[in-house]
């Protein structure tokens, strides 16, 4: 590989993927308050964390989306897209920050029906 490649990359939400995680965040604090052992949302959160680590260690760890599929609305070049529990997705794309260090900013957390909705599937 290449020198530097192998160095922790940040990771950092952003836009609706942070949004997504604070609600999720709420809920599980909620849930745990309430003695609650284990849920959907706990799961998802698990998953959401699990995903930033494999990210963190490599950054190409999604697939990456074809151009011509990515939404105008995301406001980016490439785009990639990790599955989540329970059929999740979180997308993210990467950029590099002013002091020339790797980030990859997720920037979109969202369940499958949004998902297909956003990028124009339809049911056949």
């Amino acid at each position: 590989g290449y020198k530097g490649m192998n160095k922790p990359t940040d990771v950092m939400t952003i836009d609706n993927a942070d949004i997504e995680c604070k609600r999720l965040s709420g809920i599980v604090e909620e849930q745990i308050k309430n003695g609650k052992p284990s849920s959907e949302e706990m799961k998802l959160l698990n998953s959401i964390k699990q995903k930033f680590e494999f990210i963190k260690s490599d950054m190409f760890y999604g697939d990456c989306i074809r151009k011509s599929l990515i939404p105008k609305s995301y406001n980016v070049h490439k785009l990639w897209r990790v599955e989540l529990y329970h059929f999740w997705r979180m997308l993210y794309t990467i950029k590099t920050d002013d002091r020339g260090n790797i980030v990859c900013y997720v920037i979109d957390i969202l369940d499958h029906k949004s998902y297909d909705d956003k990028f124009g599937y339809r049911k056949k």
